[in-house]
C-alpha cells in the first residue's frame, strides 16, 4: 500500500503557501495531498478545528488518519517522509539544543506570520488537492 498524506496549511499565509508549492515541486502528488485551513467543510470530515489549526501545520496520514502530527512535529515528519530527508531530520533531532530551539522559532513564525510574511488577498488551493477539497 502506497503511503499517503493530507497536510493542513494556512492557504492565506504567504510563507505556508510558498513551502506548500515548494513541496508541490518536489514530490508532484506522489506523498502528500493539500487541504488549506480555510476549508472547514473538508476540515470537519477530519474532526479538525479552526482552534486546531491555530497550532499549526496539520499531517494527517491518509491511510491511518488517526496517525497525526502538528506544528513543528508535522514540518519534521514531512521532511523525513521525502526521499533522503530523514537523514536531515535525524542529525536535526540529534543536535543538542537545536530541536528545542528550532520549536520556538516554529512557534514564533507561526503566531506572527502574516506579519512577517504577509496575508494573501485570496485562499491558495493546490493543484494536488485532497480528494473532498478539489476546486478547480
Amino acid at each position: 500500500m502506497t503511503m499517503n498524506y493530507n497536510i493542513i496549511y494556512d492557504g492565506n499565509c504567504n510563507l505556508c503557501v510558498t513551502w506548500v508549492q515548494l513541496l508541490e515541486n518536489l514530490d508532484k502528488g506522489n506523498l502528500f495531498r493539500y487541504i488549506p485551513m480555510q476549508d472547514q467543510q473538508t476540515l470537519q470530515e477530519f474532526g479538525i478545528t479552526p482552534q486546531d489549526c491555530e497550532l499549526g501545520v496539520i499531517l494527517i496520514n491518509a491511510n491511518a488518519p488517526e496517525q497525526r502530527w502538528q506544528g513543528s512535529a508535522a514540518a519534521e515528519e514531512i521532511g523525513r517522509i521525502l526521499p533522503f530527508g530523514s537523514v536531515f531530520v535525524d542529525a536535526y533531532r540529534a543536535l543538542p539544543g537545536v530541536k528545542w530551539t528550532g520549536d520556538r522559532i516554529y512557534e514564533q513564525v507561526r503566531d506572527n506570520r502574516y506579519t512577517l510574511f504577509g496575508k494573501r488577498s485570496s485562499t491558495y488551493h493546490s493543484v494536488y488537492c485532497a480528494e473532498n477539497n478539489c476546486k478547480f
